[in-house]
């Protein structure tokens, strides 16, 4: 479907003499790149252009795959832990490549332990973020944690000893999770 659709902006473009969108086109300065684009949409009806791209993506591989375990495992225990191992895969990339803790071979037992705690802490607290602000559900996590590491809380101290929180750096991220009862600078 994705393939009939990007089919279809493609000939719609060409039908009322738009260029194509930028995803379909190669932007680089260094480069001069002439095309010639043609769909063969104005041959075929949609029922035969989903045949014709469903057949074009067969390879033979379709809807299979193999999970070899060491362990007697029953079909359903193999796939339940082969989804268990995806979840915790995408988790440790996460604290990995998005929360950014560091590489935690060469560290004594307590500060792995420490480190991990402390990114698990993170990872929830997004999570929490996202759940709270239905607006952050498919914002990237490195995009939220660099919203809140740019915002900037200054306490001010008066005579009368009333503290006063000025914040500053704001972007649409972090004014949505601060929310709208703060003073800005």
């Amino acid at each position: 479907m994705r393939k009939l659709h990007e089919a279809q902006e493609i000939q719609e473009c060409l039908d009322h003499k738009r260029g194509l969108p930028l995803k379909y086109c190669l932007r680089n300065a260094l480069v001069d790149v002439k095309y010639f684009v043609q769909t063969r949409l104005h041959k075929m009806s949609e029922k035969e252009a989903l045949e014709h791209v469903y057949e074009d993506s067969l390879n033979g591989r379709e809807g299979f795959f193999c999970i070899k375990s060491s362990e007697d495992l029953t079909l359903r225990e193999a796939l339940e832990t082969y989804r268990r191992k995806d979840s915790i895969e995408k988790l440790i990339h996460s604290l990995k490549n998005e929360i950014e803790i560091k590489p935690v071979r060469v560290w004594s037992e307590n500060s792995v332990y420490g480190a991990l705690l402390i990114g698990f802490l993170a990872q929830l607290v997004i999570s929490l973020l996202r759940y709270m602000h239905k607006e952050l559900k498919h914002t990237c996590t490195k995009f939220i944690k660099k919203s809140l590491t740019n915002l900037t809380v200054t306490v001010e101290k008066t005579k009368k000893r009333v503290n006063r929180l000025l914040y500053s750096n704001f972007d649409s991220i972090n004014t949505l999770i601060i929310g709208q009862n703060t003073t800005i600078t």
